[in-house]
């Protein structure tokens, strides 16, 4: 063998070994001492052929809608790092089970089930909700996160604000975080309080750990430019009067009331990517003029993101502006999204893709696409309306317009009568667009065979196209 061929042969082999090894990596955090535990589930995660690795369990609280009244239930949460393949391994502690789920469905992953334990493999980050015998409020929210690269490397820097393992509070329960600073939240550390972002620019909040206030959001962005928070777990992280801000890969679980996830008040060019939300109100919201934050809203976008709203709306864009300086919502994108729950009884606040124009807002430009919807307990699929809601408005809205919906799934039995609905003749509905609408399995469009021709395309989605309305289409 030549020299050249025995070094290259070499260099493949040490290139494969540490492509194999970088590819393959499990990061596990133990919770600290004084944590609050859940002993519901155990858990424990392995790479292929070695051994496991327990994964502390955590409370989290949600909200069970039982008729009228909220009741707040104690369900778990695990989290940890991968990249390559792992084993994941669920027992359940208090029976068999007789049925095992793991959501979103369309992951398609499907579990094996011994007795009371059921495994599944990853081979990709997933924030799932693991479920035993159809029990949704106790079930296990499982965040397999990728391995973190933003981890600082080194400790002692003027502008980190390290928060590692451990628990940590705040004179007053809050971290106001200034221009240029980054704040590591380390994997295991438990902040009990309130993380925010006030008048300030250039900033950072990674990590991995949870930041979880009493009733209330755990994290804040307010009249801010430029600021990147990634791979937390909390309540709440809303953002308002602020510009440029990116929030990816972040959990928000919420339980009480107004519990919203991921507001967005009055601010321009935000990004969610790859966030979960369980929420006791709304999932994301687009607002104008609110609490005082003053403005429209333009470029806000959220993508490959998974939305449960245990009460209100997965999506909900609108009610709120100014009436003296009418306002305008537009450039809003919802791509590769999947809805895991909606429950509402009261017919106003009823919509997992909801547009409701108030304030004298009008709103323009907006995309679904690529959404997935499950059974939801209660609600309707879309609800488009310009409406005077008196006990959050001033006045109607002037209208919707240019709405695409496009590769939308629903999946189940429980969707109310959705609705599209103008106001009168100048503040209408319109150029709203339906493409490859598919209700349990059938795709709705207007040429559709078995469609009457004495019906409306909506008929046939149970979509009602009512007054001042124009150009509502639906396509193959």
């Amino acid at each position: 063998m030549t020299l050249r061929k025995f070094i290259f042969i070499a260099g493949v082999l040490l290139y494969t070994t540490h492509n194999a090894h970088s590819q393959s990596q499990l990061v596990t955090y133990p919770a600290p001492e004084g944590a609050e535990l859940m002993n519901d589930f155990t858990v424990k995660v392995r790479e292929s052929g070695k051994d496991w690795k327990p994964i502390d369990t955590y409370l989290v609280q949600v909200d069970e809608v039982q008729g009228n009244k909220h009741n707040v239930e104690n369900a778990s949460m695990s989290y940890f790092d991968f990249s390559g393949e792992v084993e994941v391994s669920v027992t359940f502690n208090h029976g068999t089970i007789q049925t095992g789920r793991i959501r979103p469905l369309s992951y398609g992953i499907v579990p094996s089930i011994d007795g009371n334990t059921m495994t599944f493999k990853l081979n990709c980050p997933r924030n799932l909700s693991v479920e035993v015998n159809g029990d949704i409020f106790h079930n296990l929210h499982l965040f397999a996160n990728p391995i973190d690269e933003k981890k600082p490397k080194k400790l002692k820097d003027k502008n980190l604000i390290y928060l590692g393992p451990g628990i940590h509070t705040f004179p007053g329960d809050t971290l106001n975080v200034p221009s240029g600073k980054t704040v590591y939240v380390a994997g295991g550390a438990l902040v009990k309080g309130c993380i925010q972002v006030v008048n300030a620019q250039n900033v950072k909040i990674l990590g991995r750990g949870i930041v979880i206030p009493e009733r209330r959001a755990g994290l804040r962005i307010v009249n801010s430019k430029n600021v990147l928070v990634e791979g937390v777990i909390t309540t709440q992280c809303p953002t308002g009067g602020s510009d440029s801000i990116t929030i990816r890969n972040v959990k928000s679980i919420s339980s009480y009331g107004w519990g919203d996830g991921m507001n967005v008040f009055a601010s321009n060019n935000v990004l969610f990517d790859g966030v979960f939300c369980r929420n006791s109100d709304d999932c994301t919201t687009v607002y104008g003029t609110r609490l005082g934050f003053t403005g429209g809203c333009k470029n806000i976008t959220m993508q490959n993101s998974t939305l449960w709203a245990d009460v209100a709306h997965p999506i909900f864009i609108g009610i709120h502006g100014d009436v003296e300086n009418p306002e305008i919502l537009e450039n809003l994108n919802y791509i590769n999204i999947d809805i895991l729950d909606h429950k509402e009884k009261q017919l106003d606040y009823q919509g997992c893709l909801a547009i409701n124009a108030g304030d004298n807002n009008l709103i323009r430009n907006v995309r679904f696409e690529n959404i997935r919807i499950e059974d939801f307990r209660q609600g309707q699929l879309v609800n488009l309306r310009i409406f005077y809601n008196e006990k959050y408005c001033k006045a109607p809205g002037r209208g919707i317009e240019n709405v695409l919906f496009k590769d939308i799934s629903y999946t189940g039995e429980n969707a109310e009568v959705s609705m599209i609905i103008g106001y009168d003749k100048e503040r209408k509905v319109k150029n709203i667009r339906f493409e490859n609408l598919q209700i349990n399995g059938e795709v709705i469009y207007d040429d559709m065979p078995d469609k009457p021709k004495w019906y409306k395309t909506g008929d046939m989605a149970r979509i009602f196209v009512g007054e001042h309305t124009e150009d509502i289409t639906f396509r193959k």
